[in-house]
């Protein structure tokens, strides 16, 4: 009895052993304990500059580095929310900001860069890597290679040929509104579909291609606004299999190369090698710059270095609601619409946005000429959503050439007023009004 008992404890160690192997694997650079500290709310600002460093990733090369001049310029002190003035130094601490960058005329006009991270950090975009796989289906279609949008998934990547994704326009995609049974939540705590998808892909190394296509339709496409990444890899499939290559390849042949990005980027795969499939949702690291280069890029109708990149109409189609489910107060996202995998705020007006989840952030706003790339680590972002979209309003009217020319001409109003009074030609009210003091009912 005691060698089986014995016998018993020495398997045990064993099982615990190879547990602990598995979970640890010292041999190897990815484990699944370095994945799982993903979820440790406190270590965001840090594990968000170093997400490649984790996990397996693909290098997105870039060929034409052309970095963007720099100007002079300043953020404003204050913003207003919710009927009071707060401190935009206050904003930045609270949402654990890590990095931002602030063009106007395709000029950095301000950057700030906290948590030790520099203009050359890679930070991870979360879902802003929507945008830009979003993106490269629009210059797909510029390029010919896609028909149409109506055309179904599977007409160019058979991976998905007889699934319910397969069978789901591009259109519906792109528009989050393809119907499928997918719960959307990154709550630790909360019932989540996301989230299985991603540890699955990292830590069981399984093909996520499989993995998404084994998601089903619970509702018809196209009936209402339903925020599900794996349509964003679907989608990614799509531009894999219309340019030939890896995620990361066809990103630094499209995009990378001819936006001119000032660094190297990553794309976070399952597995390391030519053999990976990358995340097609999320898992872009890039640097503050280069984000904000995409925001450019829409602000410029698409058009680069007199080079059209993306269809003529797509900006307008991509950056406002197609539908009226996806208009703010229609979806169940308070104070945010949506349109083709970007997102719009309340009130909109010529602005829109790429969003990933803890507080990552392209901004452009139309009408004043700017764009604003955000980068943080903070676990309580959804409770700043309306107040964000103040701060990046604040901002864009404060850098804005609107607000300067305003500036300009008042103050040129004001000399030209003092001039002429200089001269007599303009009575001083100051004047005026002492004199009517002293000689009433004149």
């Amino acid at each position: 009895m005691k060698r089986i008992a014995l016998a018993l404890l020495a398997l045990i160690l064993v099982a615990a052993l190879a547990a602990a192997g598995w979970y640890y694997r010292p041999w190897s650079p990815y484990s699944p304990a370095s994945i799982a500290a993903l979820d440790v709310p406190e270590d965001y600002p840090q594990t968000f500059q170093r997400m490649d460093e984790i996990l397996p990733w693909a290098a997105i090369e870039t060929y034409q580095v052309d970095p963007f001049p720099r100007a002079d310029g300043s953020l404003p002190q204050t913003y207003e929310f919710e009927g009071e003035t707060r401190e935009l130094e206050d904003f930045i601490t609270r949402s654990q900001m890590l990095g931002m960058t602030v063009l106007v005329d395709r000029e950095i006009v301000a950057q700030e860069f906290r948590h030790g991270a520099d203009a050359g950090t890679r930070f991870t975009s979360w879902s802003v890597a929507k945008s830009f796989v979003a993106t490269l289906i629009g210059k797909a279609l510029q390029d010919g290679l896609i028909e149409s949008l109506d055309d179904t998934a599977e007409t160019y990547a058979p991976q998905f040929a007889g699934t319910d994704y397969g069978a789901t326009s591009l259109r519906h995609l792109l528009m989050m509104s393809a119907g499928m049974d997918f719960n959307e939540e990154y709550s630790p705590e909360a019932p989540s579909d996301v989230r299985p998808l991603f540890f699955n892909a990292f830590i069981l190394r399984r093909d996520v291609d499989q993995m998404v296509g084994e998601i089903a339709r619970n509702r018809e496409p196209g009936q209402d606004q339903h925020y599900t990444s794996p349509n964003s890899h679907v989608l990614a499939a799509v531009a894999r299999a219309v340019y030939g290559g890896s995620l990361a390849e066809v990103m630094s042949e499209q995009l990378w190369t001819p936006l001119g990005m000032t660094r190297r980027a990553t794309w976070l795969q399952n597995t390391p090698g030519e053999d990976g499939i990358a995340i097609g949702y999320c898992c872009l690291q890039a640097n503050s710059e280069d984000y904000a280069r995409l925001g450019q890029l829409y602000l410029q109708d698409g058009v680069w270095d007199g080079e059209r990149l993306l269809p003529e109409g797509w900006v307008d189609q991509a950056t406002i609601p197609n539908a009226p489910f996806q208009e703010p107060g229609a979806t169940p996202y308070p104070g945010r619409g949506y349109a083709l995998h970007f997102w719009v705020p309340e009130g909109y007006d010529g602005e829109f946005y790429a969003a990933g989840v803890f507080g990552q952030y392209v901004w452009v706003d139309r009408n004043r000429g700017v764009v604003i790339a955000w980068n943080s680590g903070d676990a309580d972002w959804a409770s700043k959503n309306a107040e964000q979209t103040a701060v990046f309003r604040a901002i864009a009217e404060h850098v804005s050439p609107r607000a300067e020319r305003l500036a300009r001409f008042l103050q040129g109003v004001e000399a030209a007023i003092m001039e002429r009074q200089g001269a007599g030609l303009v009575p001083d009210d100051t004047e005026e009004d002492a004199g009517s003091d002293t000689e009433p009912g004149r």
